[in-house]
């Protein structure tokens, strides 16, 4: 079997400079859009285990990582539109559309949006029910999260500390530290505390797009509901027209990387039910 090559590259779209991993095969392709705070480098084990069969894509949306950081609303509809125009400039004509979080939220989006773009559509850990009211109805200008962490860290070591501290999981930890860069003036995030306030300020619910949505729908939430509650889930199962539903065995929030092995297992089903509607 030859070794999966991972491609970086930026791409110039009309608003703003999109930097992706892509295999870049001749394969059915597969879209992954990192949740809040996180970058394409979160879907690796994903593009490994699956690039073999899909071409795997996995952009950094706007206001993260390498991706432009514009003055911007930072809505998912410049988000969704982000998307569509880096698969316009790719010639990509459909996609299986895998999102994490906040990119579950751009995920459903885009398949409302797009119906005629998405074969098929996952939204991991993720309820319609927004953000947006848990701060009031005044725009937030800086991301509540982290707004009072020390940065710029002095040193590297400072910088995992108290991230270390100041996140709930190993896994979670390594989310924050894939973010982490050195500047001359110390260590900071790479993504925009701006963009990310704005983005929680126009997270409002969602669910008038679930009926909008008309693919198979995969639907994981971790175990306990944190993220996901019975009552939404229930309510997003009841509005999705053809929909798979599981919950994982692991309460952390990153589903796609809390137990491989079961992950991988629930989303093999799901691909093989696309297989067998024809969808590809």
């Amino acid at each position: 079997m030859q070794q999966l090559t991972i491609y970086r590259a930026i791409t110039k779209l009309k608003n703003i400079d999109l930097f992706y991993l892509d295999t870049k095969t001749e394969k059915p392709a597969m879209l992954c859009v990192h949740g809040r705070y996180g970058r394409a480098e979160t879907w690796v084990d994903f593009i490994n285990k699956y690039g073999d069969e899909y071409r795997v894509i996995a952009p950094e949306l706007r206001g993260h990582g390498l991706s432009g950081k514009p003055a911007a609303s930072y809505s998912a509809e410049e988000m969704v539109e982000d998307i569509y125009e880096l698969l316009s400039y790719l010639k990509i004509e459909s996609v299986i559309m895998v999102g994490h979080s906040l990119g579950g939220r751009i995920a459903a989006y885009f398949a409302a949006s797009y119906p005629e773009k998405v074969r098929a559509l996952a939204i991991l850990d993720k309820s319609p029910s927004g953000m947006q009211k848990l701060y009031g109805e005044q725009p937030i200008m800086i991301d509540p999260l982290t707004k009072d962490w020390p940065m710029p860290f002095s040193s590297l070591n400072e910088a995992m500390k108290y991230i270390r501290q100041h996140t709930d999981s190993e896994l979670s930890y390594q989310y924050f530290m894939n973010s982490l860069a050195e500047t001359v003036d110390g260590y900071k995030m790479m993504f925009s505390s701006y963009a990310i306030a704005l983005g929680i300020t126009h997270d409002e619910d969602w669910y008038f797009l679930l009926p909008k949505i008309t693919c198979l729908t995969l639907l994981i939430r971790a175990k306990g509901g944190e993220a996901v509650p019975d009552e939404d889930l229930l309510k997003m199962k009841s509005m999705l027209s053809d929909c798979l539903s599981y919950e994982m065995t692991e309460s952390d929030h990153n589903v796609h990387l809390s137990n491989k092995k079961e992950f991988y297992g629930y989303f093999d089903e799901f691909l093989a039910e696309i297989k067998r509607s024809n969808t590809f």
